[in-house]
């Protein structure tokens, strides 16, 4: 951990899974709005609720069941991975230095969650194929000792793993090792997170806010009457965070049913690294998301925000194909009759995840913002919501209290200079 970090958040100390909050608010506690409906805003308000703050939503739209297009947290794979993921895009210096331990903080709460079937979580094995022996590649070895020594349970390494998951023994497949891991249907997950801040005290507002939260904070404190605002909006961060680094990267997986009719029951993660396929924006990633769907990917399409794929499309096919030339059960697989086909767009920004205070100042005064930023989580949502919203915790009561933004840091000694404008215009410069 580096020094001053925030330990994270722990279940029942810090968030209880109770329908009332852990500290009971007043009509005096701070009230705080979150900008963002999905996994990211929520669990932000559980572990703000759970504080004693009083919480409104606001969002353009919520999660939703039926054939149309849902929210971006829903599309996800929400398979927890011990960064860098295997679909992520998360490998500068200051995202893994925080993503390892907000990955870590997430593992627990997600899995003593699972105890609860409403929650939407199961912990299952998950199971990671590789091309060569993983001593070959210094990469692969330093991630695989981390995983070991970081706490997740069941870890077994055994190429042999790749027979007992029915794995194309013609595939270039050499080392395997599993773990448990948090599998996390959306749709339910969502249900339950919305439903338990409702419980708590939650407000919330149907609505579209648009441009810089900078510029028109305390219009929106004084219509909220909020004391402080978290952006947790994702891709909308690009205007309502004024940062231009954040892109869209297009991802799709195909759903087919999994109840063993047509195919040996998938019940593990199974899933190999883009450097052994097709290309390397494209992977074999297969997930079963409930007891009846097993998810199909995946692919990264970085900058391409139309959701206009069909089933058709040249990358769904070929996305079909290798999965069924790693997993031949597959090819006799019958898709998902309501919702076969699910895409969507990873939020995420050029330079790392940001959770961190507003640095830019307001006036020739110079004070602070009250703005609190958590979005460009990409692909890793679900895996770093409780860790991100525990540091969104922090910098509230940080700002709260008058002490100054600082910038996010990275590893000890390394800093990155980025540009900002302030109120007024001007380019500053923050040491992040």
């Amino acid at each position: 951990m580096i020094p001053g970090q925030n330990p994270g958040l722990v279940l029942w100390r810090d968030l209880s899974p109770l329908p009332t909050p852990l500290k009971t608010p007043t009509s005096s506690s701070p009230h705080i709005l979150i900008v963002g409906g999905g996994v990211t805003g929520l669990t932000t308000a559980w572990t703000l609720l759970d504080k004693g703050y009083r919480v409104t939503i606001v969002a353009k739209e919520w999660a939703s069941y039926g054939k149309e297009q849902r929210l971006t947290s829903q599309i996800a794979g929400a398979l927890w991975e011990f960064p860098p993921a295997v679909c992520g895009q998360h490998t500068d210096a200051i995202s893994l230095a925080h993503s390892k331990r907000w990955c870590m903080i997430a593992y627990h709460i997600w899995d003593a969650l699972s105890a609860n079937k409403l929650s939407g979580v199961q912990m299952k094995p998950a199971v990671f194929f590789f091309p060569c022996q993983i001593e070959t590649d210094s990469a692969k070895l330093t991630k695989m000792h981390e995983i070991i020594a970081s706490g997740v349970r069941g870890f077994r390494r055994d190429p042999g793993i790749r027979h007992e998951r029915r794995v194309n023994p013609s595939f270039d497949v050499v080392d395997a090792y599993e773990h448990l891991a948090p599998i996390i249907d959306t749709d339910a997950a969502m249900a339950f997170l919305k439903d338990l801040v409702t419980a708590k005290g939650a407000k919330f507002v149907t609505r579209t806010i648009r441009g810089d939260l900078f510029s028109q904070e305390h219009a929106l404190r004084r219509e909220f009457a909020a004391d402080a605002i978290v952006n947790a909006s994702g891709l909308a961060s690009a205007e309502l965070a004024a940062d231009d680094s954040c892109y869209p990267i297009r991802g799709g997986l195909l759903r087919v049913i999994n109840d063993g009719r047509d195919f040996p029951k998938v019940t593990s993660a199974l899933s190999i690294g883009a450097d052994r396929v097709h290309r390397a924006s494209e992977i074999v990633f297969l997930v079963p998301r409930n007891d009846n769907i097993l998810l199909i990917g995946g692919f990264t399409e970085p900058h391409e925000g139309k959701l206009d794929l069909t089933l058709e499309s040249p990358i769904i096919k070929r996305m079909r194909a290798r999965c069924e030339a790693f997993l031949p059960d597959l090819k006799d697989a019958r898709l998902d009759p309501e919702y076969p086909l699910a895409q969507g767009l990873r939020p995420f920004r050029q330079r790392n995840v940001r959770v961190e205070r507003e640095l830019r100042q307001h006036g020739p005064n110079k004070a602070p913002s009250m703005v609190v930023h958590s979005y460009g989580q990409g692909g890793s949502g679900w895996s770093l919501a409780f860790g991100c919203a525990g540091d969104v915790a922090t910098l509230v009561d940080e700002a709260l209290q008058d002490l100054p933004a600082r910038p996010m840091a990275g590893e000890p000694g390394r800093q990155e200079v980025v540009d900002l404008r302030d109120e007024s215009g001007d380019q500053v410069r923050a040491r992040l």
